[in-house]
């Protein structure tokens, strides 16, 4: 069997082959717009917590602080863009279809969508918005039909309410390293990303409209035991830098390449929720402190691609047993099914690009060196030094590893279900998104 391409390979061949994209965006005719909704499940419900099957389905026991969905979408002529952050675990395959199919009467279309998940693993539960997911097993999660139909109906909302309040905007953006807040959670001293990237958008008048903030790690403070919906440390983040600034501005998380990563907690902080909120708090601190120091300016490129991904033969990995299976209450005859009624066949990869920012969507959980990787290659391609991965961007298909870490098994490993391959289709698809930016 010959051997297949390592992603580097891939991601050198691009940079020979590949061209600078462009955009005809002029720099004075942009607008963006926001707007933020609660997500967070009535009472009476009785909604699940996503993130861990020891919880067994039981409904949340109430709410420590509010999840919310938040919109920034941009506008220039006829050609528009969404941005969508939510404080979730992830959204399933054919969840945004869903979505789009409520704003049809507006005109949108997939490729100008982008929905990014915090990955909070106390919040809505990806299975109860899987309207495939008919298996009833209390550790996978259960659908659930009026959850599914409020979530869908209020990310539709908060795009169109964004709209109605578009100005014209400047922006700016800058990166910086954070040492010492987040590890690599499969090896000691392993990869990891430790990049900031701030982005702040004002009015051209000079008010602060919005600001994007990308971090890299797992919203994993709270455990199995912790049954009140919350925002983790992503949700502290964004409630600090809104308080900081005021002005009514919108704060808007997106995780990156989190696959591998995990936050480091505060030193001699026992309870799990106050890990959380110093964590975010310090983090957006941090956050704002770059902020003040940016310098809006006109954009001159505004543009967004999104690239069709085939993706492989869905299989479980040999350890998926050992791991997912388990914790799923999965039997060996179950798994192969279970994986081809939840998973897709195609996925897809969008890039969008607001000036000096680059944001590349990946459907799924990728460890931080792929996510690495594929900064440096989109960097040289494009010129944008601010590079950023949007983590589970759209839908959750699936932990995407380098092959070698695919082999080594693991739980990251064994949530990969597409083969030791995935990694490489899944970084051309990403660098394609990049090459057809216009």
């Amino acid at each position: 069997m010959p051997r297949l391409p390592s992603v580097r390979v891939i991601l050198a061949s691009f940079l020979v082959l590949g061209s600078r994209a462009s955009s005809s965006a002029g720099p004075s005719d942009l607008l963006a717009g926001t707007a933020h909704v609660i997500l967070t499940p009535p009472p009476n419900l009785k909604a699940i917590l996503g993130g861990y099957g020891a919880r067994m389905s039981k409904p949340a026991l109430g709410v420590h602080d509010d999840v919310w969905a938040k919109a920034l979408v941009f506008t220039q002529g006829e050609r528009r863009f969404a941005l969508v952050t939510a404080d979730v675990l992830a959204f399933p395959p054919q969840f945004k279809a869903a979505v789009l199919e409520r704003l049809i009467p507006q005109g949108w279309q997939p490729e100008q969508v982008m929905l990014l998940p915090s990955h909070s693993h106390t919040s809505i539960d990806m299975m109860t918005l899987h309207p495939e997911n008919v298996f009833g097993i209390p550790q996978v999660g259960i659908f659930d039909k009026a959850v599914f139909a409020l979530t869908v109906e209020r990310l539709a909302q908060v795009i169109c309410e964004a709209v109605t309040n578009s100005v014209p905007i400047l922006a700016a953006s800058r990166t910086m390293d954070v040492p010492n807040r987040n590890r690599n959670r499969r090896s000691a001293g392993g990869v990891h990303d430790s990049n900031l990237t701030v982005t702040r958008v004002d009015t051209t008048r000079g008010t602060p409209c919005a600001v994007l903030v990308n971090w890299t790690a797992h919203p994993t403070f709270m455990d199995a035991e912790d049954m009140w919906f919350s925002g983790d440390w992503p949700g502290h983040l964004q409630r600090t830098l809104e308080a900081l600034i005021g002005q009514g501005i919108t704060v808007l998380f997106y995780n990156g390449a989190e696959g591998d990563q995990s936050p480091t907690p505060p030193l001699k902080v026992d309870s799990h929720w106050e890990r959380a909120e110093r964590y975010g708090r310090e983090l957006g601190i941090t956050a704002w402190r770059m902020w003040e120091k940016l310098q809006p300016e006109p954009i001159k490129q505004f543009a967004y691609h999104t690239e069709p991904i085939s993706l492989p033969k869905r299989r479980p990995h040999p350890d998926f047993m050992k791991t997912g299976g388990a914790e799923y209450g999965l039997n060996e005859t179950m798994a192969q099914g279970f994986l081809e009624r939840l998973l897709p066949t195609q996925t897809h990869s969008t890039a969008f690009r607001l000036g000096e920012l680059l944001i590349l969507g990946v459907p799924g959980e990728m460890a931080a060196q792929l996510g690495l990787d594929v900064k440096s290659t989109a960097s040289n391609l494009t010129g944008v030094q601010n590079v950023t991965i949007g983590g589970l961007a759209d839908e959750w298909v699936s932990y995407i590893l380098p092959a070698e870490e695919y082999r080594k098994g693991g739980y990251e490993a064994s949530m990969s279900s597409y083969g030791d391959n995935l990694a490489n289709i899944i970084v051309e698809g990403m660098i394609q998104s990049v090459r057809g930016l216009k």
